[in-house]
């Protein structure tokens, strides 16, 4: 049975190769879009997930991570008197103009803290000291930057909000979803730039002592600051994701291109299979005729759509793969992990398996006498 699903399916070499070119194109699809897609979801919550903070304090109803609405800093005080709160720190996250040596104006992200060390941020230093940051106008800058400001040197200046600071490091990783790059200063000095964070922050960043479990400890907070969300890392990092794929209808947008991918992958395995049984009506008579049964043929289309699965999924993955050197020199991540690229592989061969079912019943009502006619 095996040869003959092989026989039937190489025997027009030609449709094989549009067979599996479907596929693979369908596998590429979905592979670089959800891996880009993930990738961008990755930016959304790199702060959260790199931050050794267990807890993240916000004003009501911030939406994520990088759109922060500030409050009274003086909150901390009471953050830090909750059984279970080893380090609480206030933290600001604002967006703030800087001027560029050629004059033109950009936006970036500043995250402002008075202790970067304890908090692991920046979590990759290329180079510089976050603790030199508090000794005067100094700034850390992440080299996603050089794409949109241009390159720059340790020991160049920048104007943030008419202020000179000069860069004494680098870092790298450190990106926003917005694509705003990012910049670390103390908390002071990025708290007296804005008259609307003046004696207020953005969060507070809580650290649970050793012994306490972290969503027990922020249900104490929750009844000492009835005025603010308070969040555990996971919480706080899906609510950040949940902002882009639900709000900005992000997901919405992927959704239909991956439907689409697979969408052209059915209809392209669907019309090849289904042409091949048709052409072959007389072999699976043949198959009938020697006692074979209807689930005899079924594993001979299914054979044939395995195949189509496994060639055209092994050729997509190297594509995808094969792009992603390209896209990163454009400073686009596709994040591809182990369990997910299994489950396109699953998806691919059920696509395939579905794909087949179209021609099973075209050839479940052959008539074994066919074999026998002129």
């Amino acid at each position: 049975m095996v040869s003959l699903a092989r026989k039937n399916l190489l025997h027009d070499r030609l449709r094989f190769v549009i067979t599996v070119a479907g596929v693979a194109f369908a596998v590429t699809l979905v592979l670089v879009q959800v891996g880009l897609f993930l990738g961008l979801l990755g930016k959304a919550t790199v702060t959260i997930e790199n931050s050794s903070a267990d807890i993240w304090v916000t004003s009501r109803e911030t939406p994520n991570v990088d759109f922060a609405h500030s409050f009274p800093e003086t909150t901390v005080l009471r953050v830090r008197g909750v059984a279970g709160v080893e380090k609480a720190d206030n933290a600001i996250v604002q967006f703030m103009n800087i001027m560029l040596p050629s004059g033109a104006e950009e936006g970036c992200l500043v995250y402002g803290l008075e202790d970067f060390s304890a908090w692991n941020l920046p979590w990759d230093v290329e180079s510089g000291d976050p603790t030199e940051l508090r000794r005067g106008d100094f700034i850390l800058m992440d080299r996603s930057a050089e794409r949109r400001f241009g390159p720059f040197q340790v020991g160049d200046y920048r104007e943030i909000l008419g202020h000179r600071f000069r860069i004494i490091g680098a870092t790298r990783g450190a990106a926003s979803f917005t694509t705003a790059p990012v910049v670390f200063m103390d908390f002071r000095r990025a708290q007296g730039l804005q008259q609307t964070v003046h004696n207020r922050t953005s969060y507070i960043l809580v650290k649970v002592a050793p012994g306490h479990d972290a969503a027990q400890v922020a249900e104490r907070i929750r009844a000492v600051t009835p005025y603010n969300d308070v969040y555990t890392r996971a919480e706080w990092a899906a609510r950040s994701r949940n902002y882009w794929v639900v709000s900005t209808g992000l997901g919405m947008n992927m959704g239909i291109t991956v439907f689409l991918g697979i969408l052209v992958g059915i209809v392209v395995v669907a019309q090849t299979l289904y042409t091949s049984a048709v052409e072959h009506v007389k072999e699976f008579g043949t198959v009938k005729a020697i006692g074979g049964s209807n689930w005899d043929i079924y594993r001979i289309l299914g054979e044939q759509a395995l195949i189509a699965a496994v060639v055209g999924y092994a050729i997509g993955a190297a594509m995808s793969f094969g792009m992603r050197p390209l896209l990163a020199q454009l400073h686009l991540n596709v994040l591809v992990s182990p369990q997910f690229a299994a489950t396109v592989f699953a998806g691919t061969v059920l696509m395939c398996l579905g794909a087949a079912m179209l021609s099973f019943k075209r050839v479940a009502g052959i008539d074994p006498a066919l074999v026998f006619r002129a």
